[in-house]
């Protein structure tokens, strides 16, 4: 669902996700809908198992070309027609009996999604712990506080780093609780099947066609995530800047014509990263308007979305991981622009590590 390559990929679709929403990982998980679906039949009795195993055996996208499959979705609007089309040429086993186009793209987005939110969530977490090392050490270091990037009243950098923590925990979290439901309704909707998907996903209370509320959700908490990621990476940039250097990135960025600059790339590049998120957000939640039992646009214009808000924001992740674990404390500088006390932020500091 978007190119498997790219120039900015360096950049944009670091870490673990982009791998698991390239196209391949899309076929496969169209490819596991029509396996699971099958076993399913066969358990019900509707197919044999001899059918579903064959059908099992030849759901393994290294058999099929992912570039000929996104051409084939031109035929009737969506890739799982062009997937359906190559099953049925190398079997006469009942290949997607019953189900609809939208149930296999559907309960493929799942599976793309839950497979990405394992790689994004580790990297989350993993900036989290890293903010939370900082926190420890620097529980006591005075710096100012700035408000309307104005100097305000001391608190510490421990403080600051302990926020960036809850923030990045609370994400990971809440991206863990989303629900991702498969689907399986029929053509209508009115699909009430005696078996299940045995996918890993949670089973629908009823079809989803046009009831867009877990995509919306999803959205929602992926640009939750990226949203923390991005202001992190933001105090991180703003504490960089060479009137400021109150930190540094350990490995920083030069540059094509001023060699002597030490550019804080990874926290530059988790923020590049995170700003894509909000217009992302924005085209799913407008796509959950949809038109009585099947969409005629509203569905298809989620599929790309999806698939690089997942991208920009598992990237975001990774780059401030990097940010976080390679960051650089100047506690004298930071010491030297505070007069008066630092409150209850130790404190408050305490607070946060052991909430954790």
């Amino acid at each position: 669902m978007r190119p498997s390559s790219s120039v900015f990929d360096g950049v944009l679709a670091r870490g673990g996700v982009a791998e698991q929403v390239s196209g391949r990982a899309w076929l496969q998980a169209l490819l596991d809908f029509e396996a699971a679906l099958a076993r399913a039949q066969a358990g019900a009795g509707e197919i044999t198992h001899e059918q579903a195993e064959e059908i099992v055996t030849l759901c393994d996208s290294a058999r099929y070309d992912a570039r000929a499959v996104g051409e084939g979705a031109a035929e009737i609007g969506n890739p799982a027609g062009a997937v359906v089309k190559a099953l049925r040429a190398m079997t006469d086993a009942p290949v997607h009996q019953g189900a609809t186009s939208q149930d296999a793209v559907d309960t493929a987005a799942m599976l793309v999604t839950k497979r990405a939110l394992g790689p994004l969530r580790h990297d989350l977490h993993a900036a989290a712990d890293a903010a939370a090392e900082l926190a420890r050490a620097h529980r006591d270091t005075p710096i100012i506080g700035r408000t309307l990037l104005q100097h305000a009243r001391p608190t510490t950098f421990g403080l600051k780093a302990a926020g960036w923590m809850v923030g990045l925990d609370e994400a990971a979290d809440h991206l863990h609780s989303v629900r991702l439901p498969y689907q399986l309704g029929g053509p209508a909707g009115t699909l009430d099947p005696a078996y299940t998907l045995d996918l890993g996903l949670d089973k629908p209370l009823l079809p989803w066609h046009t009831l867009r509320g877990r995509v919306g959700e999803l959205a929602g908490a992926l640009g939750v995530a990226a949203g923390v990621a991005g202001k992190a990476a933001l105090d991180i940039v703003l504490l960089s800047q060479s009137e400021v250097a109150e930190v540094r990135e350990r490995v920083g960025g030069g540059s094509t014509s001023m060699p002597h600059k030490h550019n804080p790339v990874a926290a530059v590049s988790a923020l590049g990263c995170a700003k894509q998120a909000p217009g992302l957000v924005a085209t799913l939640l407008a796509a959950m308007i949809q038109e009585h039992e099947r969409g005629a646009g509203s569905w298809h214009s989620e599929w790309r979305p999806l698939t690089e808000l997942l991208t920009v924001t598992g990237s975001a992740a990774s780059w401030l991981r990097t940010s976080l674990e390679t960051l650089e404390v100047d506690a004298a500088r930071m010491r030297s622009r505070v007069e008066g006390n630092t409150g209850a932020a130790s404190a408050l500091v305490d607070r946060a590590l052991e909430h954790r």
